[in-house]
């Protein structure tokens, strides 16, 4: 598939915004949490759609499908002059519940049809990449949760967290130690 640089250049930023609000400091999967939150701030984020429409583009994150991947290639090789509306897109793309409110918001904004565009545009690339090769927020998840599940590298998460504070208190941080005890 051929991508416009308009759409490879945002593909890899939206990409970069999903893996930073993947994981805490302790590399806890918390996407979920900061997705609903910062849906919750859809309104103030607004002003954003213009310069930086991939940090609010996340708020749509799985609230997608798409019906027609054909409609969608062609989308991801346009340049932004040449994007269709969102009327017309409409037709390939289907809303969850919760995604269609948050796109009424978005619409109240003169440049929120081009936004929505976009943001299709770019959660089908994001969701396309997934199955082919595991893209970066899930091979990052699956790390942390194999190790987890995985009984022989249990100690291996206090030892990571162990030289994650020994690494912090180095920096000039001060140590926050979770155990009361020596194991």
């Amino acid at each position: 598939m051929r991508l416009s640089q308009f759409f490879e250049e945002l593909s890899s930023a939206y990409d970069a915004e999903l893996d930073d609000l993947l994981t805490d400091s302790a590399g806890h999967d918390v996407l979920a949490q900061r997705l609903l939150l910062k849906r919750s701030q859809l309104p103030e984020l607004l002003p954003m759609i213009e310069f930086s429409p991939e940090m609010v583009a996340v708020t749509f994150h799985g609230g997608m499908d798409f019906s027609s991947p054909e409609v969608m290639r062609d989308l991801a090789s346009q340049d932004p002059e040449d994007l269709p509306s969102w009327e017309i897109l409409l037709e390939s793309v289907h809303l969850q519940p919760w995604a269609s409110e948050l796109a009424k918001t978005v619409l109240e904004d003169p440049n929120g049809e081009r936004f929505l565009v976009v943001t299709a545009c770019l959660e089908y690339l994001h969701g396309r990449n997934k199955p082919s090769s595991e893209s970066g927020d899930r091979r990052q998840r699956n790390d942390f949760d194999d190790d987890r599940s995985d009984p022989d590298v249990d100690g291996d998460d206090i030892d990571l967290e162990e030289a994650g504070a020994d690494w912090l208190a180095e920096q000039g941080f001060d140590r926050k130690d979770r155990h009361s005890g020596d194991n």
